[in-house]
């Protein structure tokens, strides 16, 4: 059973990003794709690229800091090598990349699997913070937008009842999992408690600061990354913050259900710039060709790493 259950892990999203695929490039030729790919400015994209490398080198940095209180004193070149390779792994099985980057954290920097894995984890919290203070700010700085939105699809009455059975619904459902023995209930509590005890682990690292600004300068890029690379297509390129924050929300989500966002990104852009009345063509031409150029980077990048990480490390051992 466990078994089959690992095949579907890997299979299912694999299907289900074919199928993306498929329903993408039916909604749009080919010949037109190509030709918004021709017709880009490929400046604003390389800026784009530029901001992406940085946050992962920054991420890589990062994990430095929570290192160091485990008593081990990685090589940021390894560091850095280890995160595109989890990430072009990722690509082929999804989450397989954390497990990867751990191994080969213990290969070439003698970090116990175990500890490497849970400094990996407690990355993964701040990031999870980190989409959810972006998913609040979009709420916060668009409220009125969000609001007239479904009100025009809702009266105000349906709006409020909506709202209030939302609000009984989860505190209903918080009270249940508190007080539940389930195994689903115990995963839900676990991961909330993962959440909060990682958020106030950050502040009793020695370089708790640096490790916050890296967290933020993450997300910073992320953000110019998506964002500058509206100004190669100009369809998109005056579109409103809004679309943006609530783009980059939807296609960071998109990157969980298929492999490394394959299919399930450039649609997620239309689902997003749609809300927005943003022609469909230019935004999933706009996904397509955010979600190539970083996905050319991962490989490159990424396949340079696991060629380069046994080269670099013997040539260290001075083997």
């Amino acid at each position: 059973m466990s078994k089959l259950k690992s095949i579907l892990k890997v299979v299912i999203p694999l299907l289900l990003g074919v199928v993306l695929v498929w329903y993408s490039l039916s909604q749009i030729s080919i010949s037109k794709l190509i030709q918004y790919f021709k017709d880009a400015d490929y400046f604003w994209i390389v800026i784009g690229v530029i901001c992406g490398v940085l946050s992962h080198l920054s991420r890589a940095y990062r994990w430095l800091f929570i290192a160091e209180p485990l008593g081990y004193n990685p090589k940021l070149v390894n560091s850095f090598m280890s995160v595109y390779s989890a990430y072009l792994i990722n690509l082929t099985i999804p989450r397989a990349g954390e497990v990867a980057r751990a191994s080969i954290l213990a290969n070439y920097e003698n970090i116990p699997f175990e500890k490497g894995f849970g400094t990996i984890v407690a990355e993964r919290v701040a990031d999870t913070i980190m989409l959810l203070l972006v998913v609040a700010l979009a709420f916060v700085l668009k409220f009125e937008f969000i609001y007239s939105f479904f009100a025009g699809k809702f009266n105000s009455s349906t709006l409020i009842i909506g709202a209030s059975v939302g609000v009984v619904f989860v505190v209903l459902l918080y009270v249940i999992i508190i007080r539940s023995g389930s195994k689903i209930a115990l995963k839900i509590k676990e991961f909330i408690g993962g959440l909060i005890e990682g958020a106030l682990s950050v502040f009793k690292m020695k370089k708790k600061w640096p490790f916050i600004f890296h967290t933020i300068f993450i997300w910073v890029m992320y953000l110019l990354m998506f964002y500058i690379t509206t100004f190669a297509l100009p369809e998109i390129e005056h579109i409103p913050l809004a679309a943006i924050l609530i783009g980059f929300i939807l296609a960071s989500f998109s990157i969980a259900a298929t492999n490394g966002g394959i299919g399930s990104f450039p649609e997620a852009v239309v689902i997003a710039f749609g809300l927005f009345s943003i022609a469909e063509d230019p935004s999933r031409a706009f996904g397509w060709i955010m979600w190539s150029t970083q996905t050319l980077i991962i490989i490159i990048l990424g396949g340079v790493s696991l060629i380069y990480l046994p080269i670099y490390n013997r040539k260290k051992a001075g083997i």
